[in-house]
C-alpha cells in the first residue's frame, strides 16, 4: 500500500474529474509547480494507484439503451466453479461490472447493451450458456441519477 497525502488525493480527485486535465492546470489548481506535480501523477501510475486514463460515454448517445443488474447464482461454490465463471465473465464485453458479493445471490453483474433483444440474445448466448450458472435474476435500470466511474478520495 502507497501513503497518499491530501496533495496526493487533490491530484487523484482532479483527474477522476477530467482525466485529460494536464500537469499545468493540475499543478495551478493543487498549489505546486509542474515538476513536482508530474512527479506525483508518474509515482501514483508506477504504484497502481492510478491504473488507467479512460473515456466515459454517453450510453444513450452511441446507440446502448438498455442497463441491467444481473443477480447470479452459481449451481456449485467450489473454487473450480468460481474459477471458470469469473474467467468466463472477464471475456464478455457486455459485463461492465463484475462482483463477488455474499447474501441471497453469489455475484452482481451490470450489463450494458444496444436494446432489450441484445439483452436476451446476452442471457440465451452467452451467460445462461455457462455451465456454472445456476439461476439469473434481471433487474432493468429505469433512469440513474447519479452515474459515475470510481470514487473520490475524502
Amino acid at each position: 500500500m502507497i501513503s497518499i497525502d491530501l496533495t496526493d488525493k487533490k491530484i487523484l480527485n482532479l483527474l477522476q474529474h477530467n482525466s485529460k486535465a494536464n500537469i499545468k492546470e493540475i499543478a495551478l489548481k493543487i498549489g505546486l509547480t509542474q515538476t513536482p506535480t508530474y512527479e506525483r501523477i508518474k509515482r501514483l501510475e508506477k504504484a497502481g494507484v492510478i491504473k488507467n486514463y479512460i473515456a466515459i460515454l454517453d450510453k444513450e448517445k452511441v446507440g446502448y439503451t438498455i442497463e441491467v443488474f444481473c443477480q447470479v447464482t452459481l449451481l456449485v461454490h467450489s473454487k473450480d466453479m468460481i474459477t471458470r465463471f469469473e474467467n468466463a465473465i472477464n471475456k464478455i464485453d457486455e459485463v461492465m461490472e463484475c462482483f463477488h458479493v455474499a447474501g441471497n445471490y453469489d455475484y452482481l453483474l451490470k450489463i450494458i447493451v444496444k436494446d432489450m433483444n441484445s439483452y436476451q440474445a446476452f442471457l440465451k448466448n452467452k451467460l445462461s450458456v455457462l455451465d456454472s450458472v445456476g439461476n439469473v435474476q434481471s433487474t432493468f435500470v429505469m433512469s440513474s441519477t447519479k452515474d459515475s466511474i470510481g470514487f473520490m478520495l475524502v
